[in-house]
């Protein structure tokens, strides 16, 4: 072991993304990214924006951007913050609310990157098992600094009953963070919680990466009890958000109609693949995202992988004994999913 190197970092096993591959030539359904192109207004800031702006840094309190999330959420821009996307926000809660000696807490399975950002902040992992149908059942006298709650789920897509979240939120003596990264795809969402008259505790986070196609932009924001997002704010990077991110996320939240016009498309897509699929035996769970976790008829999960990917066709696999019988396909054009049904068979 190398002596200059942190022994959490030199033990620590890294997150590992989706795969990027190179080839034009692939149907790309395994990184949960839009298939559609982000708003008109997007490219319009594009080609407005000159290089000679450059030189100049950029809004270090991103203002003008956190005021129109406050516009949209309708609070005050104190209860928001934005960040170099919501991987930056995970990492900064970790710090800002977890003690030297705290931990973190969320569920399994879920964001695979939760228990690398508690391994980094030299935290302890404290994993909540889901059931056999991937169902929330919190273990009694449960406790951590810090609970990342994903809703809808990730891999699972499934979305958390309304009620056992807000109980969880009130009782939790911590910091619930909600990752609602793919909620704009579901019918329910838990902003009110992060709003609520006397909350001190919940947080509710968004991402541009999936439903405003921004993927290779890096931008999320928070919402939540003012002494929070003031506790976030105060340990970010001087400027955490450049300049064209601040230019190109205004002209997408500028833009709610198209983003939305892109859901819908998308929510018909998902439901096709999902008849389609259980028609032919595969056991799909229901899904808010933009994406579906399903299993084949015989579970062989990981034979289908190879076999799509032999015909550059990406999904998802996650080796492991509580998902490796599924595969996660994000929803692609109506195209891509008919390129995929084929392959299938």
């Amino acid at each position: 072991m190398n002596r200059y190197i942190a022994k959490n970092i030199a033990a620590l096993t890294a997150y590992t993304p989706g795969e990027q591959p190179q080839d034009r030539g692939m149907i790309k359904l395994n990184t949960n990214e839009n298939p559609y192109p982000p708003s008109p207004k997007v490219a319009a800031a594009l080609t407005s924006f000159t290089a000679e702006r450059l030189r100049l840094y950029p809004d270090p309190r991103a203002m003008t951007l956190r005021r129109r999330v406050a516009e949209i959420h309708n609070c005050r821009v104190e209860q928001v913050f934005v960040g170099n996307g919501s991987d930056e926000i995970l990492a900064l809660a970790t710090r800002a609310f977890v003690e030297n000696n705290g931990s973190v807490g969320y569920f399994d399975p879920s964001y695979s990157l939760y228990p690398v950002l508690a391994d980094i902040r030299g935290a302890a992992q404290q994993p909540v098992d889901l059931g056999p149908d991937f169902a929330w059942r919190m273990p009694d006298k449960f406790r951590a600094s810090l609970f990342l709650l994903t809703t809808p789920n990730a891999p699972t897509a499934l979305q958390y009953d309304r009620a056992a979240v807000t109980a969880f939120c009130r009782a939790f003596d911590g910091v619930v963070l909600l990752d609602e990264a793919y909620v704009d795809f579901a019918r329910d969402n838990f902003m009110d919680l992060a709003l609520a008259p006397g909350n001190a505790n919940t947080l509710v986070m968004r991402t541009l990466s999936k439903s405003f196609s921004l993927a290779g932009l890096r931008l999320g924001y928070v919402v939540g009890p003012e002494p929070l997002i003031a506790a976030i704010d105060k340990i970010k990077d001087s400027y955490n958000l450049d300049m064209l991110t601040q230019t190109v996320g205004l002209a997408a939240l500028a833009d709610l109609d198209w983003m939305r016009a892109n859901v819908r498309r998308i929510q018909a897509t998902r439901e096709r693949l999902r008849a389609a699929l259980a028609a032919a035996g595969w056991r799909v769970l229901p899904s808010e995202t933009n994406f579906i976790f399903a299993r084949p008829p015989d579970g062989n999960a990981r034979e289908i992988f190879e076999r799509l990917r032999a015909r550059k066709i990406f999904v998802r696999y996650f080796p492991g004994p509580r998902t490796g019988e599924f595969l996660r396909i994000t929803i692609g054009t109506d195209a891509e999913i008919d390129a995929l049904l084929k392959a299938l068979g």
